[in-house]
C-alpha cells in the first residue's frame, strides 16, 4: 500500500471513529432528556446533594441562559454551519496520536450540537435538567456540557500543549500561502541559473 493510500485509509479510520464518538455521545445525551421528560413534570425536580446540586426539569425554548426565545429557525441555521464548519475541522486534524485529544473534542462539541439540535427539532425547545443551585448557574443539560468542556479543552490544549507548527492544520490559508511562498523562491533560483 503506497502512502497516499494508508493516509486515507487512516483518515477514513479516524473519521468513523469521531462519528462513532459523537454517535455514542448523541445517544446518552437524548436518553438523559427522555427520561427527564418521561420522570419529571416540568419545573419539579429533586436534590441529589441537597444546597448544591439539582435535578430540575426545564424546556429552554431559547438559547444558552433562554435568551432570544422563540428563534429555533436561527438556532437550526446556525446549527447546520457549526455541524458543517465542525465536519470540515475535524477533516483537517492530523491522523497522529498527539491529535486524539483534539479529534475527541471535536467530536463532543459536535455531538453537543447536533443533541440540542435535536430537541429544537422535535420539541422546538431544549431539555435542561441539571442545577448547580448554590450557586445560582442556568439550568443545562448534557449536550451543553460536552460542548462547554470540549471548547474549554480544545483552548487548553492550543495554549499550553501543541506548538505553533502543530497548529497550522487549523489555517485554511496556510497551505495556499506556502506553495505560493515555494514557487517564488524556485522562480528566484532559476532566475539566478
Amino acid at each position: 500500500m503506497n502512502t497516499k493510500s494508508k493516509k486515507i485509509n487512516n483518515s477514513i479510520k479516524m473519521l468513523m471513529i469521531d462519528l462513532c464518538i459523537s454517535l455514542i455521545a448523541i445517544f446518552l445525551d437524548q436518553i438523559t432528556k427522555i427520561h427527564i421528560r418521561k420522570t419529571l413534570p416540568v419545573s419539579s425536580g429533586y436534590d441529589v446533594i441537597p444546597g448544591i446540586l439539582q435535578i430540575l426539569h426545564h424546556e429552554n425554548p431559547g438559547a444558552s441562559w433562554g435568551m432570544m426565545k422563540g428563534q429555533t429557525t436561527l438556532f437550526l441555521v446556525i446549527a447546520v454551519v457549526v455541524v458543517i464548519g465542525l465536519g470540515i475541522f475535524a477533516t483537517r486534524i492530523p491522523q497522529e496520536k498527539k491529535y486524539l485529544p483534539m479529534n475527541l473534542a471535536t467530536s463532543l462539541i459536535l455531538a453537543g450540537a447536533i443533541g440540542n439540535t435535536i430537541d429544537r427539532i422535535m420539541k422546538k425547545t431544549v431539555t435542561d435538567f441539571i442545577y448547580v443551585s448554590c450557586i445560582n448557574f442556568p439550568i443545562f443539560n448534557v449536550a451543553d456540557m460536552y460542548i462547554v468542556v470540549a471548547t474549554f479543552g480544545i483552548a487548553a490544549m492550543v495554549i499550553f500543549v501543541y506548538k505553533e507548527d502543530d497548529l497550522q492544520f487549523m489555517d485554511f490559508g496556510r497551505k495556499a500561502d506556502k506553495s505560493n511562498a515555494d514557487s517564488g523562491k524556485e522562480s528566484d533560483k532559476a532566475g539566478e541559473d
